[in-house]
């Protein structure tokens, strides 16, 4: 493997309007192709929107997604990346022929599809089917594996990912700023938003805080440093619906240190170059080496009947109610 450099970017999504969130997709990928990126990478749904999801029927989801690779926004992300040479991956929501539903994130490079993933653990609309299968695929030589959003709080996930050979795991978010039971956890009031410029200083507390980055940075970094991988992490900025996001995009390296982190409150991307060294060098590659599964094979794999719950969504549904 050689060297790869990598762009993570975020932009304010438009709900439901995937002409102009391709189009910034577009001039973000330009802008990063002409520094010279191998990739880039965006957040869940960057194509379709996501939050405003919640509020859909299964004729309206049904409206919104596509079918893929054939179609509009694959043959434009296609397009997209032949005039720049640059890979690009971004999400959006899927149809299938018998109109199953599902989140889906792809891969694309100049000939087209390269990977695509459906999300394990969906939850934004009841109508989407939750993916059955981990995606381990190729660019330039590494291999690569996919994990949007809520599939990396189950940490089985990331390590079965990295079992399956990935040492770059893309982490498409749209994610922080909302209630939990954790501590300092809630809503960012859009006014900041709208106020950021005569006020960025208020703003950024509460996107640093335990609301944001504060809480990304007690799980984000270990789930590279125990796993031994690249963290590609990409998550939206500004208004997601009627939820407001913080961004914080970055790239984590195997050692579970920041290389890159967008900081800006508008469309931007920050970039970073992937060397091989680093994922035979970091700690975790070793202690992968170490494990002993004997032990606990047959834990991890005892029956379970899986129950999610997020806090957030049935507050809202509560407060819509």
């Amino acid at each position: 493997m050689k060297n790869l450099k990598i762009a993570t970017a975020q932009f304010e999504n438009k709900s439901g309007d995937k002409n102009y969130n391709l189009s910034v997709i577009e001039k973000l990928s330009q802008k990063t192709a002409n520094e010279g990126c191998d990739v880039i990478s965006f957040h869940e749904c960057s194509i379709t929107g996501y939050t405003f999801a919640r509020h859909l029927s299964k004729e309206q989801m049904l409206d919104l997604a596509e079918i893929i690779p054939t179609g509009e926004s694959i043959l434009k992300l296609t397009q997209i990346a032949k005039n720049n040479d640059i890979v690009i991956l971004a999400g959006l929501f899927e149809k299938d022929e018998k109109d199953n539903l599902f989140k889906a994130y792809v891969c694309v490079d100049k000939n087209g599809l390269v990977a695509k993933y459906r999300k394990l653990h969906p939850f934004i609309n009841p109508y989407l089917t939750p993916g059955d299968r981990y995606c381990i695929f190729e660019i330039k030589g590494w291999k690569c594996g996919i994990l949007i959003c809520y599939d990396n709080n189950i940490i089985e996930n990331v390590r079965a990912t990295k079992l399956l050979g990935a040492d770059i795991i893309f982490m498409p978010h749209v994610t922080m700023c909302t209630p939990s039971t954790r501590p300092g956890a809630g809503f960012v009031a859009p006014e900041l938003w709208e106020n950021r410029e005569a006020d960025p200083t208020s703003l950024r507390l509460e996107f640093d805080g335990m609301k944001g980055r504060d809480w990304l940075m007690k799980w984000l970094p270990a789930r590279a440093y125990d796993n031994a991988i690249y963290a590609i992490f990409s998550n939206p900025i500004g208004m997601d619906d009627d939820q407001l996001k913080n961004g914080c995009s970055m790239i984590i390296d195997p050692f579970g240190d920041i290389l890159a982190e967008c900081r800006s409150f508008y469309d931007s991307f920050a970039t970073a170059i992937l060397t091989p060294e680093k994922c035979n060098q970091a700690g975790g590659s070793r202690y992968i080496k170490a494990r002993r599964p004997e032990l606990y094979r047959d834990i991890i794999g005892q029956n379970h009947e899986s129950e999610q719950n997020v806090v957030w969504l049935n507050s809202d549904k509560k407060n819509i109610n």
